[in-house]
């Protein structure tokens, strides 16, 4: 990217746009505008999931806006999972932390090695140790956007069709109405 200005504060009180939110006025931007202070923070894994998502994304640092990064902490209880879900707007690259045991990710990491996901790729993350662990996301977009497969699969709305899924999966239908009620 070639900036043609050396910043753009998002405006948070617009709407987005292609390339990320308007800019705020120059003249009322704070240095605060740059900064998030809540990755140091151990996020709750008391869910359904065990695991807890801080995102530091265009919403948290208006000054990311335009810039096409950002990153997040996701914190693990012992066998949490970060769900199957894809990002329509950005590659990922993650990083294990804390506590060396073996993460599944789609390959086994340790403490410092790290993992690229394509743009859209389906993934997901898992803590295969015995310990809480902490991850770090690098995302190439201020806004990546996230869907989760299994809402989006089942919790759609409307739903779809049960015949479909039944058959996508190659399961009886009863199971597949088990798991749209869920959602």
């Amino acid at each position: 990217m070639d900036a043609l200005q050396d910043f753009c504060v998002a405006d948070l009180k617009g709407s987005p746009t292609i390339n990320g939110f308007a800019c705020k006025d120059p003249k009322t931007v704070q240095a605060s505008d740059f900064s998030f202070g809540g990755l140091h923070i151990p996020g709750n894994t008391s869910n359904a999931f065990g695991s807890k998502v801080t995102p530091a994304f265009v919403t948290q640092i208006p000054g990311l806006n335009t810039f096409g990064i950002s990153m997040a902490r996701v914190d693990y209880a012992r066998g949490g999972i970060n769900p199957p879900h894809t990002h329509p707007r950005t590659l990922e690259v993650g990083f294990v932390t804390s506590n060396p045991e073996n993460r599944l990710v789609s390959k086994v990491l340790r403490k410092g090695d790290v993992f690229v996901f394509p743009i859209g790729l389906v993934h997901f993350q898992r803590n295969t140790g015995h310990r809480n662990a902490v991850a770090i996301a690098a995302l190439s977009s201020q806004n990546p956007g996230v869907i989760t497969v299994a809402n989006a699969v089942f919790g759609s709305k409307p739903d779809i069709p049960t015949d479909v899924l039944a058959k996508a999966f190659q399961v009886d239908r009863s199971v597949v109405q088990k798991l749209q009620a869920k959602f």
